[in-house]
C-alpha cells in the first residue's frame, strides 16, 4: 500500500479537495432570469461638448435591452448576460442587422476557503468607481475580458486582476489595433480593509496599465502605472470619502507621465429627507511648458458621477481640473427623490493670461419609483460657461448651454428557482 509522508498528505489533501466535490454533500443549485429594458429621451443642447453660434438641439432616444443569466451551486458561479443598444430610427424597418453583445460572460470557481477565481468577461467596479467602474449611465456600460483572483476574509478583500488584448488571433506576434479594447494589457493589485473598532475602509490599488502604440510590426509597448488609495469614514449620520492616485510611466506617445490627483467629499443625513453633500477635486495638468506629461487620465471609472452631469470632462483633461460641488438630496414628496447639485469648475493650470474658471454647472435629478422593478428618472443641466471655457473646449459660452433628459427604466427578475 502507497504511504505518503505528512507534506505530502497534506498536499494530496489540498488538492483533492480542491478539485472535487463532497460526494455526501447536497449540494443546492440556483437558477435565475433577469431582464432590464432602459429606454432614454434625450433633448441634448449643449451637452459632452460646448454647442457654436448656429448649432441647433439634437432630439433622440437611445434603448437597452439586456437579458441575463445567473447560475450558483456551492462552489460554482456562472452569468452569461447579452445586450442589444442604439438609438431609436438607427435601423431600416426590415434590417438584419443584430447588435447584439456579450455585456458579461463570467465563471467564478471557489478555489479553497476564502480563494476565488473569476474568468471571462465582466464588470470591473472598484471603491467609489473614480478610475474603474461599470458606466451604467451609458447605454453600453463597461466591460473587461479579465481573469481575476479573489480572497475574501472577514472584513478583508484582496483581489488580483490581469488581462490580455489582441485584435485577432494572430499567427505573428501581439498586436492591439485600435477599435478595440483601449489598452493592451492590465495588472492590478487591490486590497480592501474594514475595521471593527472604528467605521473606517481603507483601499490600495496599484496598476500596471500597458498602451500600445505604432503600426502592427513596428509597434511598441508603452506602461503606464497608477496607484493609490480610497478611504471611507462614516461614523452616525456622516459619510466622508478621500481618493489619492499618482501615475507614472510613459504614455502612447513616448512622454514621461508624473501626474497625481486627490478629492475630499463628505455628506451628512439632517433627517430622513435631507441629505446635503459637499467635495473638492483636483486632477493636475499640463501649463504649456512641460516636456512631460503631468495632465492626470481617469482611465476607465464612471465619470458621469463626478465632473458634472453634462460629461465635459470625462477623459485626460490637458489643462487639468478643479471641481468645487456641493449639493443635496430631499424627499419633498414620497416615494419622489429629487437632487439638486453645483459644480464651479476651474482649469488646474492656466490657460495663457486668461482665468482659471471654467464655468458653473447646475444639475437637477428627481426619481419615481412606479413598481418595485419600474423607475422613472429624469434630469435636466445648465452650464454657464466663460470664455476660458470657449478657448479650452470651443463653443460659444454666450448661448445656452444646457441638457434635458427622461428615462424609464423596468428591471424585473423574470425566473427563481432552487433544487
Amino acid at each position: 500500500m502507497l504511504s505518503l509522508s505528512s507534506p505530502y498528505r497534506h498536499i494530496a489533501l489540498f488538492l483533492f479537495t480542491l478539485l472535487t466535490v463532497n460526494a455526501t454533500a447536497q449540494e443546492e443549485n440556483q437558477f435565475a432570469v433577469d431582464a432590464q429594458l432602459r429606454t432614454r429621451g434625450e433633448i441634448n443642447n449643449g451637452a459632452l461638448y460646448p454647442r457654436a453660434t448656429k448649432e441647433g438641439a439634437s432630439y433622440f432616444a437611445n434603448e437597452r435591452a439586456r437579458l441575463s443569466l445567473h447560475y450558483t451551486r456551492a462552489r460554482l458561479q456562472l452569468k452569461v448576460s447579452a445586450q442589444h443598444t442604439g438609438v431609436w430610427g438607427q435601423d431600416d424597418i426590415k434590417s438584419r442587422n443584430g447588435r447584439v453583445a456579450m455585456n458579461e460572460a463570467w465563471v467564478r470557481l471557489n478555489l479553497w476557503d476564502g480563494l476565488s477565481a473569476q474568468v471571462g468577461r465582466q464588470q470591473l467596479s472598484y471603491d467609489d468607481e473614480r478610475l474603474l467602474g461599470t458606466l451604467d449611465w451609458n447605454v453600453a456600460g463597461n466591460w473587461h475580458d479579465a481573469a481575476k483572483l479573489i480572497y475574501e476574509h472577514k472584513h478583508m478583500q484582496a483581489h488580483a486582476v490581469i488581462t490580455l488584448n489582441q485584435s485577432a488571433e494572430n499567427v505573428r506576434g501581439h498586436f492591439q489595433s485600435a477599435g478595440g479594447m483601449p489598452y493592451k494589457a492590465l495588472a492590478m493589485l487591490w486590497w480592501h480593509q474594514d475595521f471593527d473598532v472604528q467605521p473606517v475602509g481603507i483601499s490600495l490599488l496599484a496598476m500596471n496599465l500597458s498602451l500600445e502604440a505604432g503600426a502592427q510590426g513596428t509597434a511598441k509597448t508603452k506602461h503606464m502605472q497608477t496607484w493609490g488609495t480610497h478611504i471611507t469614514y462614516h461614523p452616525g449620520g456622516y459619510n466622508a470619502a478621500a481618493s489619492f492616485y499618482f501615475q507614472t510611466g510613459e504614455e502612447k506617445s513616448g512622454k514621461s507621465v508624473s501626474a497625481f490627483m486627490g478629492s475630499l467629499s463628505g455628506d451628512y443625513t439632517i433627517n430622513t429627507d435631507w441629505t446635503v453633500r459637499a467635495g473638492y477635486d483636483y486632477l493636475s495638468g499640463n501649463d504649456g511648458r512641460n516636456i512631460n506629461q503631468h495632465a492626470f487620465n481617469p482611465l476607465y471609472g464612471t465619470h458621469h458621477n463626478f465632473y458634472g452631469a453634462m460629461d465635459y470632462f470625462t477623459g485626460l483633461v490637458d489643462c487639468g481640473l478643479q471641481d468645487i460641488h456641493l449639493g443635496g438630496t430631499t424627499h419633498l414628496t414620497r416615494p419622489v427623490t429629487l437632487s439638486l447639485d453645483y459644480h464651479a469648475l476651474l482649469t488646474a493650470e492656466p490657460i495663457g493670461q486668461r482665468s482659471k474658471m471654467l464655468g458653473h454647472e447646475l444639475d437637477l435629478h428627481a426619481s419615481m419609483p412606479l413598481q418595485k422593478d419600474v423607475t422613472v428618472t429624469a434630469g435636466y443641466s445648465r452650464m454657464f460657461g466663460t470664455s476660458t471655457m470657449d478657448a479650452f473646449l470651443g463653443g460659444n459660452h454666450s448661448l445656452r448651454q444646457d441638457w434635458l433628459w427622461l428615462q424609464l427604466n423596468v428591471n424585473p427578475r423574470i425566473l427563481f428557482t432552487k433544487w
